[in-house]
């Protein structure tokens, strides 16, 4: 996710407070007590669900040809239990539950929270296979106290689920530790155009309504699903070594948006060259009608608001900038995803690592400049937001979440003091090793301390203890004579971006 230096962009955050009224469901027999569970995420601890792992998600949604009304859906969840389940705990906030079926068998099923508890007829043990069916609505329409999940855009939907909103969309097990495999079924009526994450496997048309189907080839985290309706045109070109890229634009600006959407092919080669080959299958960019405050990086296909692109008050260079931003998403983030939130700023601090490089190495804005004044303003965002690797917990009705500029530029100014303390070979080894090593799969912070003592050939534990969480932005190697600011200082200042 990108937040403008321009403009306020702001981000989702799920209240952890318990909102039984959020989902509608039937109860068909009465059990013992249903309780919300969680895998005790630091920062969201009520998402994900311990006792099982999900291996792949169908998801069937049934657009009406309106974005203000419930989309009728079916989600299909394969799983491996890691323990004796006796029932099990879905994430779903925002949707009414007409049915669920276990291994093909009728099962109970209540709320609690925002967890949907499903109690199959028969327990399931340890190591076992099992096909969860839930049918159900998806809501577009905001729900009461919460952001995320289907953005309404002019003429559709899109998604933007992160952090903690696809329950908001679609019963899941909501956390990036756990990726699974994805497939799509949209149903829309004819004139509507459907993309989602991966590479199409069909639309079949059937009277007045088209199924689009789509699958991924990687696993991928429930944040970063995306699926975007609308009357809209879908350009094709090819990026390096072959990979199709494919963009979603509203038909009537296909081509005043041109310009900007063949500048990709060569922002992925740029990427590749930094840290090796495009982790996934296909990539592109939707531009959506809509307000959202923010570009997001879904997986695939990444999520800009069109206005990014028309509205002549953002530079060339920073719009590019941006757009660098969301792709390397795609190596940080989306192939390699954040074992907890705490980690996030893997993802944040690295994807704005590369924004600024390219706003170096393509529009000549020093690096060290913006590395500068992020010091001076770091001491403010440490004490506003937490150090990067250990970021406060988002307060009640905060719409900015854990996404502060301390997992920003903050966390890039850690990145940029490794590399003066390591030298530019090695930080460069990292970087392709690290997305190399944990690509489709997940990782945290204490793996990236350990890779980068390896390549540096000395233990940097203390180094990054100081730079993640301490209360104050340590000496910056190699620049003595930087300062940073009084947190009151830098609070009047100005320092979210």
């Amino acid at each position: 996710m990108s937040l403008a230096s321009f403009r306020h962009r702001t981000s989702r955050h799920r209240k952890t407070a318990l909102l039984a009224s959020a989902i509608s469901v039937c109860v068909l027999a009465a059990g013992a007590p249903a309780a919300p569970l969680g895998i005790g995420d630091r920062l969201f601890p009520y998402l994900g669900n311990p006792g099982y792992d999900v291996a792949s998600y169908d998801l069937s949604f049934t657009y009406p040809g309106t974005n203000d009304k419930p989309l009728q859906a079916v989600t299909t969840i394969n799983a491996r239990t890691t323990t004796d389940l006796d029932s099990l705990n879905l994430d779903f906030a925002h949707g009414t539950v007409e049915s669920v079926d276990v291994d093909g068998h009728p099962a109970n099923f209540t709320s609690a929270g925002e967890d949907l508890v499903v109690t199959p007829e028969d327990p399931l043990p340890l190591g076992s296979w099992t096909t969860i069916t839930v049918k159900h609505t998806s809501d577009p329409r905001p729900a009461k106290g919460e952001d995320g999940g289907w953005v309404r855009t002019s003429d559709g939907l899109a998604m933007a689920n992160q952090a903690d909103a696809a329950h908001l969309v679609f019963p899941c097990n909501d956390h990036p530790s756990d990726k699974a495999m994805f497939t799509f079924h949209i149903t829309a009526p004819n004139g509507y155009t459907v993309v989602a994450n991966g590479l199409p496997a069909g639309a079949d048309r059937t009277g007045g309504s088209t199924t689009w189907t789509y699958r991924s080839g990687h696993p991928m985290a429930t944040e970063l699903a995306q699926v975007s309706i609308g009357h809209s045109a879908v350009p094709h070109r090819e990026g390096p070594h072959g990979l199709p890229v494919r963009d979603v634009v509203p038909s009537a600006d296909r081509k005043a948006l041109e310009p900007w959407l063949a500048k990709t092919p060569d922002q992925i080669a740029w990427m590749e060259s930094k840290v090796g080959p495009f982790p996934f299958e296909t990539y592109g960019l939707i531009m959506a009608q809509a307000s959202t405050g923010f570009e997001l990086e879904t997986q695939t296909l990444s999520l800009f608001e069109k206005n990014l692109f028309t509205d002549p008050a953002y530079p060339k260079w920073y719009v590019e900038s941006i757009m660098v931003h969301e792709l390397s998403h795609q190596w940080f983030g989306d192939s390699v995803s954040p074992r907890t939130w705490s980690d996030v700023w893997l993802n944040e601090g690295h994807a704005t690592w590369y924004e600024a490089l390219y706003a170096e190495e393509k529009a000549h804005h020093p690096m060290e400049a913006r590395m500068k004044a992020a010091y001076s303003a770091s001491d403010g965002w440490r004490a506003a937001g937490g150090p990067p690797a250990r970021p406060k917990p988002p307060a009640p009705g905060q719409k900015i979440g854990i996404f502060r500029s301390n997992v920003y530029d903050g966390a890039a100014l850690a990145l940029y003091a490794l590399r003066q303390e390591i030298g530019r070979p090695a930080f460069e080894r990292l970087e392709k090793a690290w997305v190399q090593e944990y690509r489709d799969s997940t990782a945290g912070t204490s793996d990236y301390v350990r890779l980068a003592s390896s390549i540096a050939g000395r233990d940097l534990t203390g180094f990054f203890q100081a730079w993640l969480y301490g209360a104050k932005t340590p000496p910056m190697p190699g620049h003595p004579d930087w300062k940073s600011d009084p947190p009151a200082k830098a609070a009047k200042r100005g320092t979210t971006r």
